[in-house]
Parts: C-alpha cells; sequence; structure tokens
C-alpha cells in the first residue's frame, strides 16, 4: 500500500513538472526580453602611453545615457618597469564573448560576461592595429611597423599563418563578408589584399599618391578611403580591379604642424548608411564632414573638436561619431553632445575603442574600431 508521502508526490508530480517547464520558459524569454544596453569600450592609454587622457584599462560608457562612465575593468599590457604599454587597437565578437587589446609587444583576449583575462601573448616584432574575421575565429594581427602579418588563432592565440607584405605593418581592416582582409603599411602606397580562407596575399590596391596611414572599407568591399601622407583629406581606391580612384583634399584649411602620427589626416571612417565619409584634421583641430553618395565625394562641413584627433569611429546605428578627442558628436545634428571622462572627472582620449551591446549580461552585437560602411546589399 503506497504511504501518504508518497500519495500526496504522486498527486503534486503533475504540478511540479508543469512548474519546472514553465520556469524554463520564463528563463529563457526573460533572457530574449532582457533590456538592451548599447555600451562604448575604450581602450586606455590610446593615445601613445599618455596615462592623462584616462589611465590604464578598458573604460566603459552607456551610450544611452549620456555616455556616463560605468566601469573600468583591469587589462593586462605593462612593460618590465609595471608600466603600460601603448594600447594598439582593440577588437572584439559578441558571439564568442571575447574582446582582445594589443600593445606594441602582445595580444590579450578577455571574457566579456566575466571580465576576466583568458589569455596575454607576446609575438615575433610586436603588434599594432589588428582586426578579427565577423566570425570571431582569426585576428589579423599587424608586427610593430615591421615586414609581416599573424594570423592568429582567436580561440588561444596560436599563430596559423604568416604574411609578408614588407609594407611596415601597421592597419587592417576584415571585411563584413569574411572572405578578404585588407593590410596597409604605413611604408607602402599600396594595400594588400588577403584571402582569409587561403590565409595569403593575393593581390594589392594602388599605388596610392604616398604612403597609406589609417583607411576604412565600404560593406561591399568595392571602395577603400585611405589617408596618406602629406595629404588633407583622403583618396580612394577601387577593390574590385585594384585601381586609385580619386584625390580628395580639404577645402578651406591649411596644413601645418601636428602633434602625433606625422600626417595632417590620421582617421577616416563611413558612416555605417554610407551616405557620408569624416576625415580628421589634426593641426586645425576639426572633422570634416563629405557626401559619400557621388564620388568623388564633396566637402559638406567642418567641425571643431577639443583637441588634435587622430581617429575616427561611429556608433552601429550611426547617430554618435566618435573621434579619438573624446567628443561624441551627433551626426544628424553636427553638434557635440556629450564628451568622455573616467571616474575622476578627467578627459579621457583614445584612438581605440568600439561599441558593444548587451542583452542583460550577454553581448549579441558589436561595433569596430575602424568607421566601416556596412551597407551589404547593391
Amino acid at each position: 500500500m503506497m504511504s501518504p508521502h508518497a500519495l500526496l508526490f504522486r498527486r503534486l508530480l503533475p504540478a511540479l513538472a508543469l512548474l519546472v517547464l514553465n520556469a524554463g520558459f520564463l528563463g529563457r524569454a526573460s533572457a530574449a526580453d532582457a533590456e538592451e544596453r548599447r555600451l562604448l569600450y575604450v581602450a586606455v592609454p590610446g593615445i601613445r602611453n599618455y596615462l592623462e587622457y584616462g589611465g590604464h584599462g578598458l573604460l566603459v560608457f552607456d551610450i544611452d545615457h549620456g555616455h556616463k562612465f560605468v566601469k573600468r575593468i583591469p587589462i593586462a599590457g605593462l612593460d618590465g618597469q609595471g608600466k603600460p604599454d601603448n594600447v594598439k587597437g582593440v577588437c572584439a565578437n559578441a558571439a564568442t564573448q571575447r574582446i582582445y587589446i594589443s600593445t606594441t609587444k602582445t595580444l590579450t583576449c578577455l571574457d566579456l560576461v566575466t571580465e576576466k583575462i583568458l589569455w596575454e601573448r607576446p609575438y615575433e616584432g610586436g603588434c599594432d592595429r589588428m582586426s578579427m574575421t565577423p566570425d570571431g575565429s582569426a585576428i589579423y594581427l599587424p608586427s610593430f611597423e615591421q615586414d609581416h602579418w599573424h594570423v592568429v588563432d582567436a580561440r588561444n592565440g596560436d599563430v596559423l599563418a604568416k604574411i609578408v607584405p614588407r609594407s611596415g605593418a601597421h592597419n587592417t581592416v576584415a571585411g563584413l563578408n569574411g572572405k578578404e582582409a585588407y593590410l596597409a603599411g604605413l611604408k607602402s602606397p599600396l594595400l594588400t589584399v588577403a584571402d582569409t580562407k587561403a590565409l595569403k596575399a593575393e593581390r594589392t590596391v594602388g599605388p596610392f599618391s604616398a604612403s597609406i596611414r589609417p583607411f576604412t572599407v565600404n560593406g561591399r568591399q568595392t571602395r577603400c578611403f585611405v589617408n596618406v601622407n602629406e595629404l588633407l583629406g583622403f583618396e580612394m581606391g577601387d577593390l574590385t580591379t585594384g585601381k586609385p580612384l580619386h584625390r580628395v583634399e580639404v577645402a578651406g584649411y591649411k596644413q601645418g604642424a601636428v602633434k602625433r602620427h606625422g600626417c595632417p589626416s590620421h582617421g577616416i571612417g563611413l558612416t555605417p548608411d554610407e551616405k557620408e565619409v569624416w576625415v580628421v584634421d589634426a593641426h586645425n583641430e576639426h572633422v570634416h564632414i563629405f557626401d559619400a553618395t557621388t564620388e568623388p565625394p564633396k566637402q559638406l562641413e567642418s567641425l571643431k573638436v577639443r583637441d588634435e584627433p587622430g581617429w575616427l569611429t561611429f556608433t552601429l546605428d550611426g547617430r554618435y561619431a566618435y573621434p579619438s578627442t573624446g567628443d561624441v558628436i551627433e551626426t544628424a545634428t553636427r553638434k557635440i553632445v556629450a564628451a568622455l571622462t573616467d571616474e575622476h572627472g578627467a578627459a579621457v582620449q583614445s584612438e581605440k575603442m568600439l561599441e558593444i551591446d548587451f542583452a542583460g549580461d550577454q553581448p549579441v552585437r558589436n561595433g569596430d574600431q575602424f568607421g566601416l560602411g556596412r551597407v551589404v546589399t547593391p
């Protein structure tokens, strides 16, 4: 005969099962319906190794709440005396929940959820501004102005291949279709195009009028927009034919001495909708805006910023532009609506920042340190 306790359990079993099922459903629903947060991740020191622009760490700002400072995440990248090395680049992948920071010597991988360092590794020839394939599997890591790039396994930092353009490795963009990576050296007027399946260089674009500095590409990977030495403005190239197209000079402003980088324009980005191209002007402390719906692009407007800009990127939706000066520009109104400051109230500047969006505590999408065009259909 069944005991009273066993009988009670048997009668309650269907209700308990339903309760467990509903709990699981509600858990999944709450994760899916969690309020999204758009956060700006800023790696410092992101202006050389200058600690006065935000100190050392990964600073997080709330994009939708006035770019208010949220927190400082400790990072690696110290020299033998315990001082921070220059941060050279940052990239992330929401699907793999990882963010990567390069310095002149090492590449560091952090978990976006636990905020713990997973690994830090040095590489032959040092490191510069890297880029990651969209699937989060591989990082194209330039050496520090040397002959080569390493293709790095993003899981553990192992080297998968070595590409040697002998161009003074410096800046890198992985295209949105995942098939090509673009490698620019500061000692060459040629942009190297690497096949991400074969893990090797397959062709070049150019030559441009001088060595390539920062650059960006459109979403369909048919155009590149490049800063070059000695030019206040930019040049354009055809990524399909490999030919240079246009030289676009900023009108109404004179070139002059600059604090860093040695070139008049060191920073360029496409708005995500690809309607405008923004280019920085260090000497005049301005950002210049061009209409990118025509070729060559036509100059529209110029904005004063608080210091010499040396980089520029955008939010994924294109609402905000971020020059490296720490100014936050609302693209629609062309107004500076905020200025990045840390937990001590100090002005933050960095050339290494990107957007990462979260649903609850889970990353769901990420931007890029380069101002990439994001129109992928004709």
